[in-house]
């Protein structure tokens, strides 16, 4: 397991970030906690919640689990997905972030959150207003680091020009998709957090398990995955397109005897732009075989395999900058 840097800040997170989205959901809370030690075991330090996650569950069960080992991990949630029916019970406003930082402690069992992230944008609320409200919880200690998930990258620019204008607390990293089919944030906003000096941690790096090769589009999904139980996971992956895609891509990692899955996440984690990808599992054995990807290293010939399919996936056409 390697450590690296948050952006241009100090402080370093595993290469591998346990996300735990599917904890009191999908995972019971017992097989969540013996996920979450074998997770910290195998050198995971970093870990990823949500309020939003199981409207709260999730946030209560890692507080059970890091509780004797909470300052030895970065745990990092999110706030902005609604909480409630009140009009103040969503988005990034000074009045909602204030009350939702304490629910989200109170659920943790901690006094801070060393990555605080602003889980979608919020085109309601001026940006000054969420970044100052984020400033105020740094300095009250509630949080250490303060990052935005969900941005374009016109919307980060706007963020950390807002926060150097007016000495803020600035946007430490960015929670993006990013896969072997999903890789449009090469063209703007990897470049964008490069140039900036923003951490990237990166979600659905399976694109929802598509990437394992184990689906099958004609048999459609089944009702204990991910694409059978949440219907925007579905939306967002499931397409003919994507299956050609996944196929192409399995026939290069049966050609090299790799496991698909773990071909998958070693092409993420060969990234240089990446600082952490953000892996969820459902049992220790998963987490076992996703873990495998620190040991693959990629060689140039299968990284133009897979940036053969990803041309083919989405031709290159003529773009509006240089």
């Amino acid at each position: 397991m390697q450590y690296k840097r948050v952006g241009r800040t100090g402080l370093k997170i595993s290469e591998i970030t346990l996300g735990t989205m599917i904890f009191g959901k999908q995972v019971n809370e017992a097989d969540a906690i013996k996920i979450m030690d074998l997770a910290f075991d195998r050198g995971i330090t970093s870990f990823d919640t949500a309020d939003a996650y199981v409207a709260g569950r999730s946030e209560e069960i890692v507080g059970k689990a890091l509780k004797n080992k909470r300052h030895a991990v970065v745990l990092a949630s999110k706030v902005a997905n609604r909480q409630g029916p009140g009009p103040n019970e969503a988005g990034l406003s000074r009045e909602h972030m204030m009350q939702a930082v304490e629910d989200s402690l109170r659920r943790l069992g901690t006094d801070y959150l060393d990555i605080y992230y602003a889980h979608t944008p919020d085109n309601t609320t001026p940006v000054e207003e969420t970044l100052r409200a984020f400033d105020t919880l740094v300095k009250q200690g509630k949080v250490r680091y303060v990052a935005c998930s969900n941005f374009r990258a016109w919307q980060l620019v706007r963020a950390l020009s807002v926060s150097e204008q007016h000495n803020l607390a600035r946007f430490a990293c960015i929670q993006t998709p990013y896969n072997l089919i999903t890789r449009d944030i090469e063209t703007e906003l990897l470049p964008c957090c490069a140039g900036e000096g923003v951490g990237v941690t990166v979600y659905n790096p399976l694109a929802a398990g598509l990437l394992t090769g184990k689906h099958n589009v004609s048999a459609g999904p089944a009702s204990d995955t991910r694409f059978g139980i949440d219907k925007v996971y579905y939306e967002r992956y499931w397409s003919p397109v994507n299956f050609t895609a996944v196929e192409h891509l399995k026939k290069i990692a049966d050609t090299h005897g790799r496991n698909m899955a773990q071909f998958a996440l070693a092409w993420v984690l060969s990234s240089p732009l990446v600082t952490s990808t953000i892996n969820g599992a459902s049992s220790t054995k998963q987490l076992e075989e996703n873990l495998g990807a620190l040991e693959l290293k990629l060689t140039p010939e299968e990284m133009k395999a897979c940036d053969d399919v990803w041309l083919e996936l989405r031709p290159p056409r003529f773009f509006y900058g240089r």
